[in-house]
């Protein structure tokens, strides 16, 4: 009986990883009004891997449209990302999306 429980849970995991495995995600940072440019530029360039040039372009487009994704990957890549963009102070979600 143990074995037939190791095997559901293990045939569960394969399912879900079945599922999304057609689905891309969106790192997405929002203006706020109390994080300075040269603070989001620097924690696009740690977190984000972007160059000078990528951040300050990506800092602009946050400040002037309100938001703007940072980074497109898998959901299991971004997540640190935002976690760690969070706990910057930064207001960053991720949204997900089946990709055609």
């Amino acid at each position: 009986m143990m074995n037939s429980t190791k095997y559901d849970e293990l045939e569960d995991v394969l399912v879900e990883e079945d599922i999304s495995a057609g689905y891309k995600s969106q790192l997405i940072v929002y203006n706020d009004d109390f994080n300075t440019f040269d603070w989001v530029i620097q924690c696009f360039m740690e977190v984000c891997n972007h160059t000078l040039e990528q951040s300050e372009q990506l800092s602009l487009l946050v400040h002037f449209k309100g938001k703007a994704t940072v980074k497109t990957d898998v959901f299991s890549v971004l997540k640190p990302m935002k976690d760690a963009l969070v706990e910057r102070g930064l207001s960053a979600v991720i949204e997900s999306f089946v990709e055609e």
